[in-house]
């Protein structure tokens, strides 16, 4: 999911973002392999990409060195970005699947808000308790279901450990001292349509997918949330 290919309405949202833009300073905080990090180098920026896995970091290098660009590679946490990186140091800090695992959301966007640069923005993707529990209905797991919508989680094999609605995330946001912008909704049907609808009309599903990415009620029940926010 963290591929920029697999996301296109998100990268969509960071193009218009840093339109008119050049040479920024990007951090990916948890960026893994890269997929929106090196797509975003090969636009001209200078990429950062923090996480805590090795074997991440080295698949981001490999990625990184077949397109031809440079990305710095840096080991921690989100929590982390104040010890690693100097304050005011990134024009636009990617936060994707990362606040559903840190031990403290409050903590790692706090952490995010001292290295974003005053006027720069913030990208938050992160999975919402809504879908999970359709998802989990569907399969018959209504107990399961019922369980995510009380707690965000639906069970001790649950590989998520949080999730969060587009209230809590802006709150979230707020609190640590940006300006939250308008919630979408990523992948409100893509993962219920079965895959040979998907697969018939890929182009169709993006074009419904964006018309359904502010819609005040499907935005709601997508698989993930996007915010952009600004400090």
């Amino acid at each position: 999911m963290r591929d920029a290919t697999r996301q296109p309405l998100v990268w969509e949202s960071l193009q218009a973002a840093i339109a008119g833009r050049s040479a920024l300073d990007i951090l990916d905080a948890g960026g893994g392999t890269g997929g929106f990090a090196v797509p975003l180098a090969r636009l001209g920026h200078s990429v950062t990409v923090v996480d805590p896995s090795p074997d991440s970091l080295a698949g981001l290098e490999r990625r990184a060195a077949e397109a031809g660009v440079t990305v710095t590679a840096l080991q921690g946490d989100a929590g982390d970005l104040a010890d690693l990186l100097p304050a005011a140091s990134a024009d636009l800090v990617l936060c994707h699947s990362v606040l559903e695992y840190v031990d403290d959301p409050a903590a790692a966007l706090a952490s995010v808000h001292t290295v974003v640069r005053p006027g720069g923005v913030v990208s938050v993707l992160a999975a919402n308790p809504v879908a999970t529990a359709i998802h989990r209905a569907l399969a018959g797991n209504f107990a399961e279901a019922a369980d995510v919508l009380r707690t965000g989680t639906w069970g001790e094999k649950d590989p998520t450990p949080r999730r969060f609605t587009g209230d809590t995330l802006a709150a979230l946001l707020s609190k640590a001292g940006f300006t939250v912008g308008e919630v979408q909704g990523v992948r409100v049907f893509t993962d219920l349509v079965p895959s040979r609808f998907a697969e018939d009309d890929p182009d169709g599903l993006v074009e419904l997918e964006r018309v359904a990415i502010t819609h005040p009620v499907l935005r709601d029940i997508a698989t993930r949330l996007h915010l952009l926010a600004h400090r």
